[in-house]
């Protein structure tokens, strides 16, 4: 680990150090702040500066201490943090200000999410906010538009490799219309949400073009190599991400005998690894996603944030270091653009998703192993696992929260420890294979029609696509896969945090059948659940005993109950043991009363006996009828259904 003081005060506290090294770079900036904003205007600036530039400075220590151009590099990095709140809208700052009052605001249960691709749903910005009426019907709080940056033509892996953070996709919109998309969002109540790709850039962007042209400092901004020697040290520890498009963690920067040079890709041959042991990296991205902040967007997602630190001999995700350049990307926008929260992707084992969440770091963070069982519960009709992971992974630090989601736009894998499954008597290793063959319709009995995604015959490993309607049987089934539709949502709905639907999915959209058609998507089966926007769906969401109108009206009547129900603020919940191993149960408190959730996942009506439910007075409403009922009798739900029952706990 490098010195994790910062360097040149012998003698004194990290703390104190970094407390006198801050009324240093201080005097700088204010010596060469941009004269263009009044003195008045740097006031909460000033505050914040002096209130998060302590911790920035001992983060910053953390990794780059050891070197000598310390100050200066962080003395440029204050300089940065000066632009850019001189350049921030006038509007964003009074944002600042009012989430800086309301910190928890993201928490609510006012709170809902849709997330979509710009061109597949709208055609370009402009009809996304042609789209904004249909939002607020829904009731949407929470838009994240998926990469809409320059990308290379053909496979981009969804956009995932950036060319430009600073422009468009020109066949999309510029960057004036997201700007002003944003501003016309936020006047709805919409926060927008963004993917900052940080983890590397397209072989496209401009600091890769340099880099290929041999120039010096472009060059290490990536991890490139003379050879194999070293790429081959490293490649002994780590693991191949997406072997049929290059095997181990590198390749060639051209194909040519011409050039010899490798560099780091993770992901895709077209995805250049940035090198973050260079602070000049740190600084060049910290500016793009202040950049991004002065747009508008309310909320970064910072993609792949487990691959960001590589350090020889170790399998390269999850360092230590990771999380401290997350902290210090976090303590740059407390000064500059405070109202920017950073939403964790961090598709790992739940132990290392757990280490992203923090005020700190990442104040919300994507529920993988929420998501991944229940389609785990729907097909064994038992939530076993399901319940454990509430009970034993579901609590989050304060100033947190989950986005819990049915699905989203990657493939479904299946994450859970296979620790935590052979308490419960599952072997992980051959409950993968039949999850996969299930989701995949090959296993007897199933009612899906997903698609393998990156299988390996050999051993038979992949991950599955599909929509949320074709991997619950829809086309064949609409009566329960209708049912499952809602039993699934209902979880993501009421378990805490911001439930998030990908859109098209509260109408029931299909899998695309034409997706493999386009030679950019062909070797891409993730593809095949993100299909256009189904304008005859939508048209008929409001027919009452349509399928469309069956999903969109129960998912509304979801929405409307969760906001009218304090209980569901929040992300705490409480276990609840059904003592019925096809339903699943927990407690969403609040004051004096409790919202218990009761769902069942079974193919045939299951009872909930009225001494399960004796810890509560005889007397519960259930919210979507409306209805009273006697708890001394028990409960009948169901089949794939659900039931959330305001009851008070016995003192």
């Amino acid at each position: 680990m490098p010195n994790t003081s910062p360097p040149g005060i012998p003698g004194l506290s990290q703390e104190n150090q970094a407390r006198v090294i801050t009324e240093c770079v201080r005097q700088q900036v204010r010596e060469r702040r941009p004269a263009e904003l009044p003195e008045t205007g740097w006031k909460d600036f000033d505050r914040r500066f002096d209130e998060h530039f302590p911790r920035l400075t001992l983060l910053f220590a953390e990794v780059y201490g050891h070197r000598e151009d310390f100050l200066e590099q962080l003395t440029e990095l204050g300089l940065q943090l000066a632009r850019s709140w001189a350049e921030r809208p006038d509007d964003l700052k009074a944002l600042d200000a009012r989430r800086e009052h309301d910190p928890a605001w993201f928490g609510s249960r006012q709170m809902l999410g849709g997330v979509c691709y710009v061109d597949r749903y709208a055609g370009n910005l402009r009809g996304i906010r042609e789209q904004i009426p249909y939002f607020q019907e829904l009731g949407l709080t929470y838009l994240h538009l998926m990469p809409l940056f320059e990308a290379p033509e053909g496979n981009s892996d969804g956009g995932y490799a950036v060319s430009s953070y600073r422009r468009v996709d020109p066949r999309l919109g510029t960057m004036e219309e997201l700007a002003e998309l944003s501003r016309e969002l936020r006047r709805h109540g919409i926060s927008l949400v963004l993917d900052f790709v940080f983890n590397h850039t397209s072989n496209e962007h401009e600091w890769a073009r340099r880099a290929a042209a041999g120039e010096t400092e472009y060059e290490d901004y990536y991890w490139i190599f003379p050879d194999r020697t070293v790429p081959e040290q490293f490649e002994r520890t780590t693991r191949e991400i997406f072997p049929d498009d290059h095997p181990g963690s590198f390749t060639r920067i051209r194909a040519t005998e011409e050039d010899p040079r490798w560099v780091w890709s993770t992901f895709y041959s077209f995805q250049w690894d940035l090198n973050y042991t260079n602070p000049a990296v740190f600084r060049a991205m910290s500016a793009e996603m202040l950049f991004l902040a002065a747009q508008g967007v309310e909320v970064l997602r910072m993609d792949a944030v487990a691959f960001i630190w590589k350090q020889l001999g170790t399998a390269c995700e999850s360092l230590p270091q990771a999380h401290v350049l997350l902290r210090a990307y976090n303590a740059l926008c407390r000064i500059a653009a405070p109202s920017v929260l950073f939403k964790s992707e961090a598709i790992v084992h739940p132990d290392e998703v757990a280490r992203y969440i923090e005020p700190g770091q990442c104040q919300l963070s994507y529920n993988p192993l929420q998501m991944a069982l229940t389609w785990e519960a729907m097909a064994t009709r038992e939530p076993k696992l399901l319940a454990q992971a509430l009970e034993e992974r579901h609590a989050l630090p304060p100033g947190t929260a989950w986005v819990d989601y049915v699905r989203g736009h990657d493939d479904i894998g299946w994450t859970f420890s296979d620790e935590d499954a052979a308490r419960l008597g599952v072997d992980g290793h051959d409950h993968r294979r039949f999850l996969n063959a299930f989701y995949t319709g090959r296993h007897p009995g199933s009612f899906a029609d997903g698609v393998p995604f990156q299988e390996n015959p050999r051993t038979g490993d992949c991950r599955v696509c599909g929509t949320t309607a074709s991997l619950l049987g829809l086309a064949e089934d609409p009566g329960a896969a209708v049912d499952r539709i809602l039993l699934a949502h209902s979880v993501a709905m009421s378990t805490g945090g911001v439930p998030l639907l990908y859109l098209g999915d509260e109408v029931g959209q299909l899998n695309d059948p034409a997706w493999a058609e386009d030679p950019a998507h062909a070797g891409d089966a993730r593809w095949v659940h993100r299909p256009p926007r189904p304008v005859r769906d939508y048209e008929r969401r409001h027919e009452l005993f349509s399928v469309q109108g069956r999903i969109f009206g129960g998912i509304r009547r979801m929405v409307e109950l969760r906001r009218s129900a304090p209980e569901f603020d929040g992300n705490a919940l409480i276990p609840f043991d059904t003592r019925n191993p096809h339903v699943l149960g927990y407690q969403r408190p609040g004051g004096n009363t409790m919202i218990l959730c009761l769902a069942n996942f079974s193919d045939w009506s299951q009872f909930v006996t009225g001494e399960t439910l004796s810890g509560f007075l005889p007397q519960g409403v259930e919210l979507h009828g409306n209805t009273e009922l006697d708890l001394r009798h028990g409960l009948l739900i169901d089949a794939h259904g659900f039931l959330w029952i305001r009851v008070v706990p016995k003192r």
